[in-house]
């Protein structure tokens, strides 16, 4: 019986010294570099085709604004009021989270390059 004490009173001290650790640092998460190429573009640009359209022109009738032909820096700009929550909420505020400012401007001049 004895023994069986002081090992639980050894197990006790060592759980407690392990408690009183600081957790080790987890690394911040690392993401992809934009692909800012032509082909990363035009790949990024594909997500938007579910709800924009192909090339930025929605089908007829569709609530959606069509992205093609409008100014790139307005669509950029657009995207980053989404991004900070400026826009009225709605799919976008989530989507515009995960580009960056180069890759908003970057689908802007895309867009901006399509036919109406």
């Amino acid at each position: 019986m004895i023994r069986f004490s002081f090992a639980l009173a050894l197990c006790a001290t060592a759980f407690s010294t392990l408690a009183q650790q600081p957790a080790p640092a987890v690394p911040p998460p690392v993401f992809a570099a934009p692909n800012l190429t032509t082909a990363g573009v035009k790949a990024m640009a594909a997500n938007c085709a579910p709800c924009h359209g192909t090339h930025g022109k929605p089908v007829p009738g569709s609530s959606v604004p069509g992205l093609a032909g409008r100014s790139g820096a307005e669509i950029a700009d657009i995207m980053a009021q989404f991004k900070e929550g400026k826009r009225n909420p709605s799919v976008m505020h989530q989507i515009a989270k995960g580009y960056t400012e180069s890759e908003m401007a970057a689908l802007g001049g895309y867009f901006s390059q399509m036919p109406r």
